[in-house]
């Protein structure tokens, strides 16, 4: 695209520059030259007063040597007002030897005895010395008839301490003059050099404001934060800028719902605004990688921190929590998918193996084979509702018998397990239990003589959930680090993450007050166990309604209700098989 055509164009008009290096240095040169001028003016407005001020005393001095030598006051009494008198003769050598303009001796009438023009000897003085002969000091700027001049006046007094007259003595004003006006160039030439330092310094400034501002304009500055704050605000991605100590400096609406914040946070220290843990660490940099996974609440959200020329950072998080359920959902389906094929495989071979029977007229043999495959399912269901009363927890079981059973592993319930149907959240216990026996199933899955147990005990309100199995078990080095975000011994699944739901079970007992931990078994294997508090409603009073009444299915088909879709199989349709049914 060719540029535009400039031909057209009027005479550019010079006016306020648009780009903020411009206004800045401008503004900055009008500043530092009014305050040079304005302290220049300052420093030389009582500069000509203080000049005055010396030049009179000085006058004054001069005048007070010359009244205080005796043979002045004894010629003034002793001759008469004469050009070639004593006292003319000592006025005159004076003068010349202290550079004043004049020194007049006059007497009591005011009558000259001393002038530097001898012709205006034995004249009365042309400026009132009556202050001056009542006994009183004067200084002054005054005008007589040699001109203007700073005029210092004192008495002369006779021996006796008598006024016998007075001293006049001046100091020319242009000699003063002179004094100031050579004073202003230096004093210019400092105002100079501090006014091109300051040009220079305000350059400078100019120049790495440019350079941070990008050489942009105020009005472009002022869009640009315009379009940030709605871009911010707008997008669906958690945003959260840091500054070099870590404090919060910006935090859009995004990232204020999946980190559970509200806006006073900005300011705060990111410690103390999140508090300790993985999801802290991971936007405090103490964590790195690309697309780290951290769980904040009931979300997992996926970070990644980029550091800023100032030393701060930026965070973006995305929230996979509907992801990561989906993914789990997969890995799920994708081994219940593997479970249904061998049970088909093993069913076809338990339907051929009847068929064989029956051809054979073994009609006997064929009932008793059918009783006991149906009898090993009906156990299993049995077994878990007789202790487990709550449905969704019976189901998940049941399903995760199977499933276990179909991978030779055996899962059976502890012995003390009883667990009325009293949840006031069985869907959280459902993520929790689930969570726990899928890692144990994983765990106990090709081990020597592989089991499961599942202990579920009721203690007044609280629930303790206990899951025993026969793998390797947890190092003791580890059993706090398998509780954290990322962390897994496992291969990735398709989904592309591990290590998420340990610290969802702990997160969800500890949101309850409760805890999880896991410990050695001393058969070997792992033994973990979860504690919640408050977990079990108060029994019902008699003519309370049912169970019906808190608005829950009293034979749920589904298990899918915990947070992260980390509960394996519980969300494929799983109820106990009843008498008469193949399972």
């Amino acid at each position: 695209m060719s540029p535009p055509s400039t031909t057209s164009r009027g005479p550019r008009r010079i006016g306020w520059p648009k780009r903020v290096f411009s206004q800045v240095l401008l503004m900055q040169l009008a500043i530092i030259t009014g305050v040079t001028v304005l302290v220049t003016g300052l420093f030389l407005a009582p500069l000509s007063d203080q000049l005055d001020d010396q030049a009179m005393r000085r006058a004054l001095a001069i005048a007070q040597s010359t009244a205080a030598q005796p043979r002045i006051a004894d010629s003034l009494l002793a001759t008469e007002p004469r050009p070639d008198g004593p006292v003319q003769t000592a006025a005159e050598r004076i003068r010349r030897s202290t550079g004043a303009e004049y020194v007049v001796i006059m007497d009591r009438r005011g009558v000259r005895w001393s002038h530097t023009d001898t012709s205006r000897i034995g004249d009365v003085v042309s400026t009132d010395p009556s202050t001056a002969l009542a006994g009183r000091s004067v200084m002054e700027i005054d005008s007589g008839t040699l001109g203007r001049s700073a005029r210092g006046k004192v008495p002369l007094l006779d021996g006796s301490d008598r006024i016998v007259g007075a001293v006049s003595v001046g100091i020319a004003y242009d000699s003063v003059r002179a004094r100031l006006l050579a004073a202003i160039p230096g004093l210019l030439a400092y105002a100079g050099g501090a006014l091109a330092a300051g040009a220079l310094a305000a350059y400078l400034i100019s120049r790495r404001l440019q350079r941070q501002t990008h050489d942009l304009a105020f009005s472009d500055i002022s869009a640009l934060l315009t379009e940030r704050e709605a871009m911010l605000h707008s997008i669906r991605e958690g945003v959260v800028a840091l500054d070099r100590t870590g404090r919060i400096r910006l935090l859009n609406d995004e990232a204020q719902r999946l980190l559970g914040l509200g806006p006073d946070v900005a300011g705060m220290h990111l410690d103390e605004a999140l508090g300790e843990g993985r999801t802290t660490d991971v936007l405090a940099g103490r964590v790195t990688g690309d697309d780290l996974v951290a769980v904040r609440g009931s979300r997992v959200l996926l970070a990644n921190r980029m550091p800023t020329e100032d030393g701060g950072a930026v965070a973006t998080l995305r929230d996979r929590t509907e992801l990561e359920y989906l993914g789990r959902e997969l890995d799920s389906t994708r081994g219940l998918i593997d479970a249904l094929r061998a049970q088909d495989h093993e069913h076809a071979n338990r339907l051929h193996t009847l068929l064989g029977l029956l051809e054979l007229e073994m009609h006997d043999d064929a009932v008793e084979f059918v009783t006991e495959v149906v009898g090993v399912h009906r156990a299993t269901a049995e077994q878990v509702t007789e202790k487990v009363h709550d449905p969704l927890l019976a189901a998940l079981l049941v399903g995760k018998a199977t499933v276990a059973a179909e991978r030779g592993v055996a899962l059976r319930m502890a012995e003390e397990s009883v667990l009325p149907d009293r949840l006031v959240d069985p869907r959280g216990l459902v993520t929790v239990l689930g969570n726990l026996v899928d890692n144990a199933l994983d765990a106990a899955a090709g081990s020597a003589a592989s089991r499961i147990e599942v202990g579920l005990r009721a203690d007044g309100r609280t629930v303790v959930l206990r899951v025993r199995d026969s793998g390797p078990g947890v190092p003791a080095d580890d059993h706090e680090s398998i509780f954290m975000e990322g962390w897994s011994t496992k291969e990735l699944p398709a989904h592309g993450k591990r290590g998420l739901g340990l610290p969802l079970v702990r997160r969800l007992a500890e949101r309850q007050g409760g805890s999880a931990s896991v410990s050695d078994s001393p058969e070997g294997g792992a033994v973990f166990t979860v504690v919640l508090p408050e977990a079990l409603r108060e029994p019902d009073r008699p003519g309370a309604p049912g169970p019906g009444a808190n608005g829950r299915q009293a034979n749920p088909v589904r298990g899918d209700a915990d947070e992260s879709g980390d509960s394996g199989h519980a969300s494929a349709p799983v109820r106990p098989p009843t008498s008469g049914e193949t399972p």
